[in-house]
C-alpha cells in the first residue's frame, strides 16, 4: 500500500503529465492550424501541398478539441504521433535522395519531436475495475 506522501507524489505526476500533454496538444494544434495560410497561398501553385496542408489543418482543429479530454482522444493522439513519424521518414528519405531540398530536414526534425512528445505524454489506458467476486 502506498503512503500518503507517495500517493500524493503519484497524483501530482499524473497532473503534471496531463498539463504537459495539454500544452503540447495546444502548440501542435496551433502549428497545424497555421498551415491554413500556406494552404491558401499555394492552392494554385502546388495543389499536392495544399491537399496535404488541408489534412494538417483539420488535424490541428481536432488536436485543439482534444485538450478538453485527452484520455478520450488517445487514438487521435497516437495517430498524430505515428503519422508524424511516417511523414518524417518519407521526407527524410526524399531529402537524402535529393528528391526534395535538404532544407526540408528541418521539418523532419520537427515532426520527430512532435511524434516523440505525443508518445511520451500520451495518456495511459485506464484499467477496468476488477470484478467483485460472486457472493
Amino acid at each position: 500500500m502506498l503512503s500518503n506522501r507517495a500517493l500524493h507524489s503519484v497524483r501530482e505526476g499524473v497532473v503534471n503529465r496531463e498539463a504537459a500533454l495539454k500544452i503540447v496538444l495546444a502548440l501542435v494544434g496551433l502549428l497545424f492550424l497555421a498551415l491554413a495560410y500556406p494552404l491558401i497561398m499555394f492552392v494554385r501553385q502546388d495543389p499536392s501541398s495544399s491537399m496535404m496542408f488541408s489534412l494538417y489543418v483539420t488535424l490541428g482543429v481536432f488536436l485543439l478539441l482534444a485538450i478538453r479530454n485527452p484520455l478520450a482522444s488517445r487514438s487521435l493522439i497516437a495517430f498524430t504521433a505515428w503519422s508524424s513519424f511516417a511523414h518524417a521518414a518519407v521526407m527524410g528519405t526524399q531529402a537524402m535522395r535529393n528528391m526534395i531540398s535538404r532544407d526540408e530536414l528541418i521539418g523532419v526534425g520537427v515532426l520527430i519531436v512532435i511524434g516523440a512528445a505525443l508518445i511520451a505524454l500520451a495518456p495511459a489506458t485506464q484499467r477496468a475495475a476488477p470484478a467483485s467476486p460472486p457472493l
